[in-house]
């Protein structure tokens, strides 16, 4: 290899363009470890196409939040407790759940089939009646059914008015002495979203009537929190510290004629490391939201609120990847070399395509290899089956690879833990009957020794006739 060659290659074209290694990647032998797991090796044990979750990176994803919010309320000595809530639309996978649950934690949910998801964890004894069920969505008869039933049960749940007519159907079911309650915000949109307001909660101006009329003369409920949703999450923008600051005029109006509202649901995630060259100051944001709210409350003469978060792509994604062989290479004209995966981006990682989401993709091996600019093709006939752009760049670069090469390229998408199973219809019809991946758990035993156990076969083309009719 010429001295040219040796520095045009893949590593050195990372390490020069992003403060690399860093946690969770580092290269040993051309190859690369993902949060110290040497990933050739799961691949050549399980073969390709493949799913990968690391249960261990969700109990750090949690143990980081709580850390940092209440090191965020130590400092300006906020007397409000912090909760942290799983979303569980995010992935409903029985062993993340189990998983998420071991880090005391609460849930929220999203449906009506999320509540019996409640139920066989509550039989199995992974969650018992304290755990805080936040309820929110809109919600039909089966929803508020199950809703009330669990109330009735004497479980700590908590249903999030979505619209003015909800609250009926707990008025005439709900036969337990109390239920507990929350009313969701219609937030306004961001000014480049087709709509001004969301289409969920109600609206700022109507809350304090509707309490009045609804819930203060009905001695069955107890409004114990105001939710505060932002569809793009937790960001410093004008945008954002401009809702919170609404959310807490609503909350203070509220607090003044309803003593037992204690809580406020600060929905919207935090953003995950989609790139290499991710930057975001969680502990600043943290600690930025705490104040303003402590600020406000002391400002208006009002008790610090409980703060609930819901994270879902927070706790899951960064746990989660897709793995793929290149299994050939086309130069389609003078500058488009294609690498083939033997997957499909449509059926894996359906937000590639739906929404342009980008995740972070490094080569598994060959990073001694010189790099070039590729795109990179699913296996359907769909055109939209690619991927050519990175988050940080307009382009796709991985190893040079000789199609006479002893071991093929393999290329990883990181942080996909969250949502792409749902989306992609896991265990259904797959677009062009590509079937799902295997997918396989990773995991730590007590002496930190890695563990991996098969959660699921390649979905095979019989399980796929019969959900057909054949």
């Amino acid at each position: 290899m010429t001295t040219k060659q040796m520095e045009n290659t893949y590593q050195n074209l990372i390490e020069q363009t992003f403060n690399f290694p860093q946690e969770g990647f580092q290269v040993t032998d051309n190859e690369l470890y993902f949060n110290e797991i040497p990933i050739k090796d799961i691949i050549k044990k399980y073969g390709t196409p493949l799913k990968i979750t690391y249960l261990p990176k969700i109990g750090h994803q949690i143990q980081k939040a709580k850390r940092l919010f209440n090191v965020a309320m130590a400092k300006v000595d906020y007397k409000g407790s912090y909760t942290y809530c799983y979303c569980t639309k995010s992935s409903h996978f029985s062993f993340v759940m189990e998983e998420v649950l071991k880090n005391d934690v609460h849930l929220e949910t999203s449906s009506a089939y999320d509540i019996h998801i409640i139920k066989d964890l509550y039989k199995r004894g992974k969650l018992d009646k304290n755990h805080f069920i936040v309820c929110n969505g809109y919600k039909r008869k089966p929803y508020q059914s199950l809703i009330t039933e669990l109330a009735n049960d004497g479980f700590n749940i908590l249903p999030v008015i979505d619209n003015k007519t909800e609250i009926d159907y707990y008025a005439k079911n709900v036969k337990a002495p109390v239920i507990k309650i929350g009313i969701r915000i219609a937030s306004e949109e961001e000014p480049n979203f087709q709509f001004y307001t969301s289409r969920l909660g109600i609206r700022h101006s109507e809350i304090v009537q509707y309490y009045k009329e609804k819930i203060e003369t009905n001695p069955k409920f107890e409004l114990k929190m105001l939710h505060f949703f932002i569809n793009t999450g937790i960001k410093d923008t004008i945008y954002y510290w401009t809702e919170l600051a609404k959310c807490m005029k609503v909350y203070w109006e509220l607090k003044r004629i309803c003593p037992t509202l204690d809580s406020l649901n600060i929905g919207g995630g935090m953003p995950i490391k989609t790139s290499l060259g991710f930057e975001y100051d969680y502990e600043y944001m943290i600690e930025e939201i705490i104040s303003q709210i402590k600020n406000f409350c002391e400002n208006h003469d009002i008790d610090e609120p409980n703060i609930f978060t819901e994270f879902g792509s927070f706790t899951v994604s960064e746990s989660g990847a897709a793995l793929y062989s290149v299994v050939d290479m086309k130069l389609q004209n003078d500058r488009e070399l294609w690498y083939m995966i033997d997957s499909s981006f449509i059926t894996t990682l359906p937000d590639t395509w739906g929404i342009n989401q980008r995740f972070i993709l490094l080569a598994i091996n060959h990073w001694d290899k010189e790099y070039q600019p590729i795109n990179l093709g699913g296996m359907t006939c769909d055109s939209m089956d690619y991927y050519n752009t990175e988050a940080h760049a307009n382009n796709v670069y991985l190893p040079k690879v000789a199609p006479n090469e002893k071991e093929p390229l393999y290329i990883g998408f990181f942080h996909t833990g969250a949502y792409q199973e749902s989306l992609g219809g896991y265990g259904g019809i797959q677009h062009c009957l590509v079937p799902a991946p295997k997918h396989v758990i990773i995991d730590r035993d007590e002496d930190g020794e890695i563990t991996t156990r098969l959660f699921a076969k390649e979905q095979s083309y019989k399980s796929m006739l019969k959900t057909l009719g054949y």
